[in-house]
């Protein structure tokens, strides 16, 4: 097939690690035989003006390459900017999470997310708590969706040696090692794991990320900002923890958990949203984000789960991203030859 991909996140020079969960599906289709074109921001800056870059971009690639299917990721605006370009071609879109939590809360979103659906031959969601949200959201929804993630590269993510991880990172010492990777933002909860591992009175604790709260976790005694890193990094970072760390307030799904399963690392996981339906209890423990005891005991409790973790490369397997892309492919698919997905 020739398939158009539309996304207001992808990696580019200035921000290597945004959106690489739409890039590793894109590559895996494309192994898959297909041919892709492009129509995405590969950039933060440039705020709402960017959404017409894409929208105009988007027209282009459509008009040059004239797709078989549309592929888009994000509801809105992605979504809708690819249902005014599709033209006559199917459109398959992905929701991922704030696009969900926009509706009802964002005037107009409800109305604009609404035309992409009715649109869609069919709408993913990474995970089932997300379909559910949606559903309940926008009942004209129902019937049209389907639980499919992003998957995880179990070749770039793999059990690897964390003391030498740690040594090429420039981080030996002593005591456990805590990871956290992503922003460092109130959904993410940082601010709570870092008081958490205070209570642990011992190791040390990165932050793999920037964001608004950086300059309430600096200069905490063990505790590191290290900023963002490309995603080719990242897979260091999560050889070298003893346990990865993500209790945000809600997780649609959460890709860095499934990474750090990839990696044969235990992992301490929010109980709201999507970890609950991938992380074992073998190789992870999930914790209420809003109690900071429950946190602080989940660390200890996290740190005495075998690593690296069988279990927890079995848990990822079943997401590898060359099976969620053929699950994709057999939507898009059906989306080009007009049938039910």
């Amino acid at each position: 097939m020739r398939i158009l991909l539309v996304s207001q996140m992808y990696p580019g020079p200035s921000d290597p690690d945004l959106g690489v969960f739409v890039q590793g599906l894109e590559q895996a289709l494309e192994r898959r035989g297909h041919e892709l074109a492009r129509a995405v921001l590969n950039r933060r800056a440039g705020g709402k003006l960017r959404y017409l870059e894409l929208a105009r971009e988007t027209r282009r690639v459509a008009r040059a390459f004239r797709p078989d299917v549309v592929y888009a990721h994000f509801l809105v605006p992605t979504g809708l900017i690819a249902t005014q370009a599709a033209g006559a071609a199917p459109l398959v879109v992905t929701a991922h999470g704030r696009d969900v939590r926009n509706i009802g809360t964002v005037p107009g979103v409800a109305a604009a997310t609404g035309r992409v659906v009715r649109r869609a031959s069919a709408v993913v969601c990474v995970s089932d708590y997300l379909r559910s949200e949606l559903e309940l959201r926008l009942p004209a929804a129902r019937g049209k969706t389907a639980v499919i993630d992003s998957g995880v590269d179990l070749e770039r993510f793999a059990g690897a040696d964390a003391a030498e991880a740690r040594r090429m990172l420039g981080w030996e010492g002593e005591g456990p090692f805590l990871v956290c990777v992503g922003s460092l933002s109130t959904r993410k909860n940082v601010v709570a794991l870092a008081e958490a591992f205070a209570r642990l009175g011992r190791g040390r604790l990165a932050f793999v990320g920037d964001g608004p709260l950086r300059v309430q976790l600096e200069g905490r005694p063990g505790v590191r900002v290290v900023g963002r890193v490309a995603h080719d990094e990242v897979p260091r970072w999560l050889a070298a923890a003893d346990v990865v760390c993500q209790p945000s307030l809600i997780e649609p799904f959460g890709q860095v958990l499934l990474e750090a399963l990839a990696s044969e690392r235990p992992v301490v996981a929010t109980k709201i949203g999507g970890p609950p339906e991938f992380v074992p209890p073998e190789a992870g423990v999930l914790v209420d984000p809003s109690d900071p005891d429950e946190l602080a005991r989940a660390l200890e409790r996290a740190l005495a789960l075998p690593e690296p973790g069988p279990a927890a490369r079995a848990a990822a397997a079943a997401h590898d991203v060359n099976l969620q892309a053929a699950r994709v492919e057999e939507l898009l698919l059906a989306a080009h030859r007009g049938r039910p997905a």
